[in-house]
Parts: structure tokens; C-alpha cells; sequence
């Protein structure tokens, strides 16, 4: 499982496994609840890092096929109204 994970997202388990042996070790309550709860965070940023990735990895197709916006004309409709060319009106002179 380890070797799929990206290096930060194993930095940052490798970081909690540390705050919880640190919470076994610790001699008050309030440096066990420290080390608990420091445990949580680089759980959730491990978290964090997962999900960017699979978000990454899943819309890595879509960024792919995605024209750049230079590289076409947008058509008469889609331009703004001041950028339009003038239309003529039948039966107004000429």
C-alpha cells in the first residue's frame, strides 16, 4: 500500500505514527491529548494530499482534451454585443 502513496502523503503518516508513540510515552494528560490531536492533523492533511491527487488523477483526461482558448474564434454569437459586426436591417437605406 505504502509504495502507491505519494512522498508527502507518507511524510505525513510517518509524522503521525511519531505523535502517537510520543503520546504513549508522554506523562501528563494534557501532553498525551497534544500528541492525540497533532496526530489527527498530519492524519488529515495525509487525507488532504489523497484527495488532490485522485482529483488530479481524475480530471487529468478532461485537462488533456481541452482546446486552449487562443486557439479558436469564438462565432458571432458567442462574442459580446460591442464586438459583433453591425447588421443590416432590410429596408433601411442604403
Amino acid at each position: 500500500m505504502l509504495q502507491n502513496l505519494s512522498e508527502e502523503i507518507r511524510e505525513c503518516l510517518r509524522h503521525a505514527e511519531h505523535c502517537k508513540q510520543l503520546s504513549k510515552t508522554a506523562l501528563t494528560p494534557p501532553a498525551i491529548k497534544g500528541y492525540l490531536e497533532m496526530e489527527q492533523r498530519w492524519l488529515a492533511l495525509a487525507r488532504s494530499y489523497e484527495f488532490a491527487e485522485r482529483l488530479s488523477r481524475f480530471t487529468e483526461p478532461f485537462r488533456k482534451r481541452k482546446q486552449p482558448k487562443s486557439s479558436r474564434q469564438p462565432d458571432e454569437k458567442e462574442r459580446p454585443r460591442e464586438q459583433q459586426k453591425p447588421r443590416r436591417v432590410a429596408g433601411a437605406g442604403s
